[in-house]
């Protein structure tokens, strides 16, 4: 299982997710399903929050289970990297000091 959090970087107080619904969770729904077409005997999911997300908590909860560890472990890897290239989920940065970055895709960690 792989748990994402909001970090506190650069002071980042939390994060505001956004989403179009219907097309992020379509996306979710091919991510998830070439994960099972690559690792046919792992069971995947994941969950992704929108709205304000404060420092230190989840954004982003991907598990994956498998006969064995090394396939599940290489499943949640492909999400994540996958979910992080192709999610349409946009993120602003909120900051200690009242202001606030839009995070472009190239900047994800």
């Amino acid at each position: 299982m792989f748990l994402g959090t909001v970090r506190d970087d650069d002071d980042v107080t939390g994060i505001e997710y956004s989403a179009y619904d219907d097309m992020a969770l379509a996306e979710i729904t091919r991510i998830v399903d070439e994960a099972r077409g690559r690792w046919p005997e792992a069971r995947v999911t994941l969950q992704h929050r929108v709205g304000l997300i404060p420092v230190g908590e989840a954004s982003i909860a991907i598990a994956a289970a498998a006969p064995h560890r090394e396939e599940a472990f290489a499943a949640c890897r492909f999400v994540i990297e996958e979910v992080k290239q192709r999610l349409p989920i946009w993120k602003k940065e909120l900051r200690g000091d009242g202001s606030e970055k839009w995070v472009e895709a190239h900047d994800h960690r």
